[in-house]
């Protein structure tokens, strides 16, 4: 006889479960209390890395189904979120998510949702990837100097290049200008007058 779980989550202390544990019960789904895995995590942890998440799956067997009220209660990462989905599926347990109007996404509609949500998380990816990449082109374009600043002037990499002629360390040197010894190494690589 199929069990049905639910699975609650939220990522701060300060929020709580008891409006997806809600959702769950108004959308017909009677888990009993003990079912009902609740944890305060963060999405961005795997789903089999999360010490609640992970007690859950040893607790399922073929025929559960397991209740969320959105796909971010999984995960944010959509290959995370694709990689549980397919192991509950392979274990014989099906998904529920409220969110996508309860659809099984262990069924073949649920997998076809699926593919077009990975396939619109790795669209916006590209998006995201292709605007920071026109956005340092036109930086760069207007003039802009691109990554961190550099830890010492001009002037104080001639200071330095001086100072390690006539033989001071790079500990000195790092401790005089306070900055690591390889900001040091760099200064001394630095073209003058730049």
């Amino acid at each position: 006889m199929s069990r049905t779980f639910a699975y609650c989550r939220v990522s701060t202390a300060e929020q709580t479960t008891d409006n997806q544990v809600g959702e769950i019960a108004s959308a017909g789904f009677a888990v009993e209390p003990k079912r009902v895995v609740t944890e305060t995590v963060s999405g961005s942890t795997p789903a089999m890395e999360r010490d609640g998440f992970a007690r859950l799956i040893d607790r399922m067997e073929s025929g559960d189904v397991l209740v969320v009220t959105k796909l971010d209660r999984l995960g944010r990462n959509a290959m995370d979120v694709r990689a549980t989905i397919d192991r509950l599926a392979g274990d014989g347990v099906r998904v529920h998510c409220l969110q996508l109007g309860g659809v099984d996404l262990t069924s073949a509609a649920g997998k076809m949702v699926m593919t077009v949500i990975s396939a619109m998380a790795e669209f916006e990816r590209d998006l995201l990837v292709e605007r920071t990449q026109t956005g340092l082109q036109r930086a760069k374009a207007a003039g802009k100097r691109l990554g961190r600043p550099a830890a010492l002037s001009a002037e104080q990499c001639a200071a330095i290049q001086a100072a390690r002629t006539q033989g001071q360390s790079l500990g000195q040197l790092a401790r005089q200008y306070g900055v690591s010894r390889s900001a040091i190494q760099r200064a001394e690589q630095r073209p003058t007058g730049h």
